[in-house]
């Protein structure tokens, strides 16, 4: 490389050797400056440490969009909010790199290094581009090429899942842990009780990282169960509880409302005894009971899970 500011083909040229090029980093950070557009630039390889990408003064950073960067060398890379949408960080060593408020949607961050790497308020894609793809493939009929990308999707997942726990961002490193399983899910015979246990588990309780999920179907339960109850009848000491027909408004609606409380104490296990199940509403009871027992506990143990992070 000559000490001529390089061109654009120098940039956009696949065949370039920026392995060994010197003062790749100086050219590199006065284009940035100059403000010429850097979009589709062929980083391979290129030796890019320490450089300084950062635009000082300006709200925004730079943008280097569509960039392919597998296995380019910027640890200690100061990269803050710089825009690297749409680019291939396949393999990149990020090590120590400062990537504060950096754009990293619809990047390939396949085996990308990010130990010690500022990773604070980076833009990351809710679904990375392995699983949009495996979804496409999938929904073709190509099943093979849909594995290939979950399991892709899944390694990617799980390795900023890590980093971000190091760094202490434990909530985006939640979110990554929960796409992560779903990936592994997607894995699996479609039709095996794995699958579909794996399934239960994200629906209950998003693998753990949704609490509030346990407290919709807690509250779905009760309501439900509340209706059964009143569909088919419960009985408060002598008198029963229910729907008729023959009575006005306000009557059902009280005995609807005494139902429900008659679900919520069911679920809680409290069992005051003051309304009590007959016919075809035991069965209903116990399976409320049983499934309100194990609900609770699986809430204590997200809610934990969540909170003590």
């Amino acid at each position: 490389m000559n000490t001529e500011t390089p061109n654009d083909d120098f940039w956009l040229s696949p065949s370039q050797d920026r392995h060994q090029a010197e003062d790749l980093c100086t050219a590199l950070e006065q284009r940035a400056r100059s403000g010429a557009p850097m979009l589709g630039f062929q980083l391979k390889h290129a030796t890019l440490a320490g450089i300084n990408l950062v635009n000082h003064g300006q709200r925004q950073g730079f943008v280097l969009r569509g960039a392919d960067l597998y296995r380019a060398d910027l640890q200690g890379a100061h990269l803050f909010a710089l825009d690297l949408r749409g680019s291939s960080l396949m393999k990149a060593d990020l090590r120590d790199a400062n990537l504060h408020c950096a754009d990293l949607r619809d990047c390939n961050l396949l085996g990308v290094r990010l130990e010690g790497a500022r990773l604070d308020n980076v833009l990351w894609d809710r679904r990375l581009i392995q699983e949009r793809k495996g979804r496409e493939r999938r929904a073709a009929g190509d099943g093979d090429s849909a594995r290939q990308l979950f399991e892709e999707a899944e390694e990617t997942y799980r390795n900023l899942r890590l980093r971000l726990e190091k760094a202490g961002l434990f909530e985006q490193a939640g979110q990554f842990f929960h796409r992560e399983m779903v990936m592994r899910r997607l894995q699996m015979p479609r039709l095996s009780g794995r699958r579909a246990l794996s399934w239960l588990v994200d629906l209950f309780c998003g693998y753990g990282e949704k609490p509030l999920n346990v407290v919709l179907f807690s509250l779905g339960l009760v309501l439900v169960c509340g209706l059964l109850y009143f569909m088919v009848g419960v009985r408060h000491g002598d008198l029963p509880l229910g729907l008729a027909l023959e009575r006005g408004l306000a009557e059902n609606l009280m005995d609807l409302l005494d139902c429900l409380y008659y679900s919520v104490v069911t679920f809680t296990t409290l069992g005051y005894g003051d309304i009590t199940p007959h016919g075809l509403a035991r069965p209903i009871a116990a399976f409320e009971a049983f499934v309100g027992s194990f609900t609770m506990a699986l809430f204590v143990v997200v809610f934990v899970k969540k909170m003590t992070r």
